[in-house]
């Protein structure tokens, strides 16, 4: 074999190799746009199963669209340069992602328009086409490199292996590491920024015009996502679960200064500066009374508290303060809003037991330890943590109570009709002997989103049907058990919430499908 000969075979390698590690890294590339989706439109619109369906959904959609329009592209005439073009201008969508969000934003919260519908439109918006474009790339670059190797069998499978090898790599870089390292804008940017390196080598020999029309456009969205400020992030902190944010809430509060702690778009507590025992968050005030009128005020010293979920840590703290003997445990599964607590919101955690874990592992671990009382503070916007409302998790909860013991959980749903709560109700029912569902007010008229707060226990006693506070705050809450049960859907027709089947996102669409949800 001549040495020419040999040249021109090792220069076909190297180009299959280019091939194959461009599909590879691009298959990464936009399973990392496709995991960030959910993160960066947390503060807008929260995350559930609806939020990754249609982020699933759409870009799904989009690379169905680009492996096609890319295998008709590659039998006319397709090229080198028309990969590099793909890949580039697939960086200026990417780049766009981040423009178009601070276009779309407000108007799409602002239209109205249900959770579910305000989701598609953000994706679709977002990341269509970036995928569309990235969708492109594996197709024709296979077909370019079956014009050099005719193995046919042996290409097509080697680049599918490898860009759903990209796809696994860049799913779990983003999922464990790059985020929580860097932020979800700084990846996204990133993103860009390797679609056009791995552009370059395909465009080397373009037209200078070419060249010169995608350095304008991508000048030209950096400046407009500066202006717009873009690149701004709205979270102060950001974590693998949570956009963490601080706001100062001192008008919530009657005197002194106050913050709130926002995850998401959710504000989860509030914490006074100077009273750490104010429970100024309704539905925290609420459960406080509650556990004073369930044990009376003799009966309260050196009670055992489990809490599932710290958040901003506002009830731990004012259990520390109202109950000085009380043992406190926490489980909250981000360590990074531990943190901002600690900094941020006035806590100090010396004197609890902490653990960063799922709730279910951690109590089912504490096989010989009771509680008088356990706490669920769950709910993270309009998703709740599904193996935390179940029946075989009451069970848990009972076991891990001490016999005069009390569980309280908040859930957010919408009355007049609240689906979920008559299905925790009923679930919880066939657990504990008692269960009682609370509200701020006796029954609202018209359809409205509330935090609802259900007490489960199997004291004897029944709790009276007009609950005042006792310290703090001056408020009256209204056991609504029996008015509720007796309006809209029947409990009969409602599920028991099992492990195997917890339909909540069904249960909640009437917020999912309104205003209310947003």
């Amino acid at each position: 074999m001549s040495e020419g000969v040999r040249l021109e075979q090792g220069d076909r390698g190297l180009r299959v190799a280019l091939y194959a590690t461009t599909i590879f890294i691009s298959s990464a590339c936009l399973m990392v746009l496709e995991i960030s989706a959910g993160r960066l439109l947390a503060p807008y619109i929260g995350v559930s199963l609806y939020t990754w369906t249609s982020i699933i959904g759409v870009i799904l959609a989009g690379l169905s669209l680009g492996n096609w329009l890319g295998g008709v592209w590659a039998d006319r005439s397709g090229n080198e340069q028309s990969a590099g073009l793909a890949l580039a201008v697939g960086g200026i969508a990417s780049l766009g992602i981040l423009l178009i969000l601070t276009v779309i934003a407000p108007l799409i919260q602002g239209s109205g328009m249900g959770l579910l519908s305000a989701s598609f439109f953000f994706v679709l918006a977002l990341f269509f086409v970036p995928a569309a474009l990235l969708g492109v790339v594996t197709p024709l670059l296979t077909t370019l490199a079956l014009r050099i190797d005719s193995r046919t069998g042996h290409i097509v499978g080697l680049m599918h292996a490898l860009a759903a090898l990209g796809s696994i790599a860049g799913t779990f870089v983003t999922g464990y590491w790059l985020i929580q390292y860097f932020g979800t804008r700084n990846v996204v940017t990133g993103t860009a920024v390797v679609l056009f390196v791995l552009a370059l080598p395909f465009l080397w020999q373009a037209r200078r015009i070419v060249a010169a029309l995608i350095m304008i456009v991508t000048t030209a969205v950096v400046a407009a996502i500066y202006t717009r400020q873009g690149f701004a992030t709205p979270c102060d902190r950001e974590s693998n679960y949570f956009c963490i944010r601080v706001v100062d809430e001192s008008g919530m509060a009657p005197f002194g200064q106050a913050r709130a702690l926002i995850l998401d778009h959710l504000l989860h507590g509030v914490s006074h500066q100077t009273e750490p025992g104010m429970l100024i968050p309704p539905y925290m005030h609420l459960m406080d009374e509650l556990i004073l009128g369930h044990f009376e005020a003799k009966h309260t010293s050196n009670l055992a508290f489990f809490f599932a979920g710290g958040g901003s840590y506002t009830q731990p703290r004012a259990v520390q303060e109202l109950y000085p003997e009380a043992h406190i445990t926490v489980v909250e599964l981000d360590p990074l809003v531990t943190r901002v607590a600690e900094d941020n919101l006035y806590l100090n955690t010396s004197g609890m037991r902490v653990f960063h874990r799922d709730t279910r592992v951690i109590l089912n671990a504490l096989q010989r330890e009771r509680f008088d009382v356990i706490v669920g503070d769950v709910f993270h916007d309009i998703s709740i943590p599904y193996h935390l409302v179940t029946q075989e998790y009451a069970q848990l909860v009972k076991s891990r109570l001490k016999p005069r013991g009390l569980y309280t959980l908040n859930v957010v749903d919408v009355f007049p009709d609240p689906r979920l709560v008559k299905s925790l109700f009923k679930t919880l029912s066939s657990v504990f002997e008692q269960v009682h569902v609370w509200l701020e007010v006796p029954l609202p008229v018209q359809i409205q989103r509330a935090t609802f707060v259900l007490s489960a226990g199997d004291a004897t006693h029944r709790p009276p049907e007009l609950l005042a506070a006792q310290r703090g705050l001056q408020r009256t809450w209204y056991r609504i058990t029996e008015p509720m049960l007796n309006k809209g859907t029947p409990v009969e027709e409602l599920p028991i919430l099992t492990d195997d089947a917890v339909p909540v996102e069904r249960l909640l669409s009437s917020l999912f499908f309104s205003s209310l949800g947003q």
